[in-house]
């Protein structure tokens, strides 16, 4: 499964990678590192933003003549089609690189087919290192182009009793500054930030990156269904960065910007919107990657449509013993019925805990 050099290498391209993190969609986050023919590091890059050169053009560009009959390691196989950039794959063989490996295979049908370009060139190819990481790095991109949906993360704040807000409906802050700065380090990931009325009414949440340095400002979302949440003047509809207001087909929308509205069908069944539809015309807009904010009832909507990737929840030391929790109705009305979840990770943020976690299929006889 490869040598240490190898291994090495890899593991740098898949560092270099989430350099890109927020600022490539729709693209993917990649990295790349070449290595000359004596295996000595000679270049390497990622790919910055939309539009710019891709992780092996920069890498090939800083390692010039050296990367003849050298090795090139990317984190995505190199992509097989012209756009606004070109070939990645024609890129490696016009700089003469003798082997290419990569970790994951593309799965856009419009970019792949470059291992076997590189194939029939006689490059001699492999697949597979560090997979595993390459994929949690990408993870967003990677579950947009296989779902055709934007991967979502739903983020809450809660107390160790899992409140969001006190029983009089106060909440700020229920946890700690460090959290809260880490939040920011989300949104700056996330292609759309997406809130619902309640929370827009509650808060009024401004919904930027703060804190952030060359982050690119996310889609700003607000799920308002009748259009009553949010009025002239709000934060979200300052300039700071593009807000859309979904609201039903319906809605009057008379008080909002025309170019903010988002039509969309009410969901089937319970109140609120189809969240698959909603999903579906972010995507349309190039979203990739979605934040979900809150609150419980909207959180409770995405966990019903099954459409929650991962979760993270920020848990304070404290106790409210009353008040709204985490979620609202999933339409989850037995244990045997439950999201089962598979922690990733814990970390700490000043005295609070991180937990990051993903659902797992729910076992078969369960």
């Amino acid at each position: 499964m490869g040598t240490a050099a190898d291994i090495t290498a890899m593991r740098r391209a898949v560092t270099l990678a989430a350099r890109g993190l927020g600022a490539t969609s729709p693209n993917p986050v990649v990295g790349c590192v070449v290595l000359d023919a004596a295996g000595q590091q000679a270049g390497e890059g990622y790919h910055r933003r939309a539009g710019g050169p891709h992780a092996e053009v920069h890498a090939l560009r800083e390692a010039g003549e050296a990367a003849r009959g050298g090795t090139a390691y990317v984190t995505l196989e190199p992509c097989n089609h012209t756009g606004r950039t070109g070939p990645c794959a024609q890129a490696l063989l016009d700089a003469g690189v003798r082997r290419v490996v990569y970790a994951v295979a593309d799965p856009n049908p419009q970019a792949t087919g470059g291992a076997e370009t590189l194939r029939a060139a006689g490059v001699q190819v492999e697949q597979g290192l560090l997979a595993d990481e390459a994929e949690a790095g990408n993870t967003a991109w990677l579950t947009s182009v296989r779902l055709g949906r934007p991967y979502v993360r739903w983020k809450y704040a809660a107390t160790l009793d899992g409140r969001i807000a006190a029983a009089d409906a106060t909440s700020r802050w229920i946890t700690s500054p460090e959290s809260r700065a880490d939040v920011h380090r989300l949104r700056a990931e996330a292609d759309a930030v997406v809130v619902g009325s309640g929370t827009a009414r509650a808060d009024d949440p401004q919904l930027g990156v703060r804190g952030v340095e060359g982050a690119v400002q996310p889609l700003r979302v607000v799920v308002d269904t009748a259009a009553t949440a949010v009025r002239p003047g709000a934060r979200v509809l300052d300039g700071t960065a593009p807000t859309l207001i979904a609201v039903a087909q319906d809605a009057d929308t008379a008080h909002l910007p025309e170019d903010a509205v988002l039509r969309l069908p009410r969901a089937a069944t319970g109140p609120g919107l189809d969240i698959t539809a909603l999903l579906a015309a972010l995507h349309t807009r190039g979203v990739r990657s979605v934040l979900l904010e809150g609150g419980p009832v909207l959180a409770g909507s995405f966990v019903a449509a099954g459409v929650v990737d991962t979760v993270v929840g920020y848990l304070a030391p404290v106790l409210l013993g009353a008040g709204p929790a985490a979620l609202a109705d999933a339409g989850i009305s037995t244990l045997s019925q439950a999201l089962r979840l598979d922690v990733t990770e814990t970390a700490r943020f000043g005295p609070d805990l991180r937990i990051t976690a993903v659902p797992v299929p729910p076992r078969k006889g369960n």
